[in-house]
């Protein structure tokens, strides 16, 4: 009897010497970097599978709540996700926080590695009096709010005036410029929501003006954007031509695709004419904020006026003047640029730099690695290199995949111990259903989901 149980025993043990062990990898984050690693890494490893995790109860980030609703176009990637996220060895897992629901200790402990990919979503500030007087908004809060973020549906920007001025010269910025300026009949086609569209419905806001510390040479935003703005029906797009001259002879030394920009820039400025326009696109340079003014709301900005030093015409330092003016308007939008936070104290940060740093069996990929800077071609790049370290890791023992790990069992022990709802892909297909029949009814592509309880109810039902 011994002597069969322990040749039984012998045979199990055989078994587990040379089993083969399945690595496992958690990403934190279902926005574009997060699905371009996941997407490069089962490319790389037949073997591995993924488990990514989400802070909301629906995929893919900046794509779903930064693009802007009337570039659709944009949003076309998302029917690559939804093939990375309906692959056999992928799982999604919706309304779970790190660093409030799951710890990255824990993760460490379930998975051979983590891949950090949850962003950025805090706003840098100028620090400067009167920022955080009512109706001075972040951009990334105002895109939030009219793209559905649950987070931002509720912050009731006040568009019952007639000026705006948007701080920053970035794609984003003008996102939101060319949103303000936009018809609300063009609009109605997009996924916009419904609660935004009427706000901009009522809206009596006739003129936006886009402030730059530097000049025209150093602009943040993309041809495409700018283009857009000229073609904006009813909107007319007006320089100060004193900022324009000297531009057009400086063009032969640029270098495409900045050449072409300008070109285009110059162009608008010679051409400029308000004609039958009933409201106006002011780009300005070379003013930097320095006060928001207004006793109670806000009347306007006071702005340095600003000169540039260096010869290299894209490093150009602005240094401001003894010079000042001052800028109407009842409503400012704060556009310089967004920082990424520290979710988890375990999370080996540079707190500087706003940047997480790689550690054993930790990696990060898009903003989080990068900083905030590029567009989702940029982040794709950045998050297949991600990708593909973790698969040459894997590949030359780097990360220890000697040993089994529990992964997503493990993590969802604790979940369910804490009474946290996931979500899986297949929910979010359901609220995705929900979405796209309620825009259907009112002649849009969907109509987002702004609340987060509704969206567990829907993803629990049927079950």
């Amino acid at each position: 009897m011994h002597r069969i149980s322990f040749i039984l025993y012998k045979r199990f043990s055989d078994i587990a010497v040379h089993r083969v062990v399945i690595p496992k990898v958690a990403i934190i984050g279902s926005g574009p970097a997060g699905f371009y690693a996941a997407q490069q890494l089962i490319k790389l490893n037949n073997e591995v599978v993924i488990d990514i995790y989400e802070r909301l109860p629906v995929p893919f980030g900046l794509v779903r709540y930064g693009v802007a609703p009337d570039h659709p176009e944009v949003k076309n990637v998302i029917n690559t996700f939804t093939k990375t996220a309906k692959h056999s060895r992928v799982n999604f897992i919706g309304n779970v926080k790190l660093g409030k629901d799951v710890s990255l200790s824990t993760l460490k402990e379930a998975y051979h590695a983590v891949i950090l990919a949850y962003g950025a979503d805090k706003d840098k500030e100028f620090g400067i009096p009167g920022e955080n007087k009512p109706n001075v908004i972040s951009a990334r809060r105002f895109v939030g709010w009219y793209n559905g973020l649950p987070e931002d549906n509720t912050l009731l920007p006040n568009l019952n005036c007639e000026h705006v001025v948007v701080l920053g010269q970035g794609n984003v910025a003008v996102d939101v410029a060319r949103i303000l300026l936009t018809p609300v009949d063009i609009l109605k086609k997009t996924d916009i929501t419904q609660y935004a569209l009427e706000a901009l419905a009522q809206s009596r806001v006739k003129s936006v003006h886009l402030i730059g510390r530097r000049g025209p040479l150093q602009v943040a935003f993309t041809i495409k954007e700018f283009r857009e703005m000229l073609r904006l029906p009813q909107v007319c797009t007006s320089f100060k031509t004193d900022q324009m001259a000297g531009v057009k002879e400086i063009i032969p030394k640029l270098v495409r695709p900045r050449k072409r920009l300008t070109e285009l820039m110059v162009d608008a400025a010679l051409k400029q004419n308000k004609g039958n326009a009933d409201k106006m696109f002011y780009p300005l340079f070379l003013r930097s904020p320095v006060s928001i003014l207004g006793s109670g709301d806000v009347t306007g900005v006071r702005l340095s006026v600003n000169t540039l030093e260096g010869s290299d015409f894209e490093k150009q330092t602005a240094v401001t003047t003894e010079k000042y003016e001052d800028l109407h308007c009842g409503m400012v939008l704060r556009s310089i640029g967004y920082q990424s936070t520290k979710a988890d104290p375990d999370i080996p940060f540079d707190l500087k730099a706003c940047k997480a740093l790689p550690a054993p069996g930790i990696y990060s990929a898009g903003w989080l690695c990068t900083g905030p800077v590029g567009v989702i071609l940029t982040t794709m790049s950045n998050a297949f290199e991600a990708g593909i370290l973790v698969a040459k890791h894997i590949a030359d023992k780097s990360i220890d995949v000697s040993q089994p790990k529990p992964g997503l069992d493990y993590v969802k022990q604790q979940l369910l111990q804490k009474g946290i709802q996931t979500v899986s892909f297949s929910d979010w297909e359901r609220i995705d259903g929900v979405e796209i029949k309620r825009g259907k009814e009112v002649g849009k592509p969907r109509e987002k989901i702004t609340n987060v309880n509704e969206m567990l109810q829907i993803a629990s039902q049927h079950r």
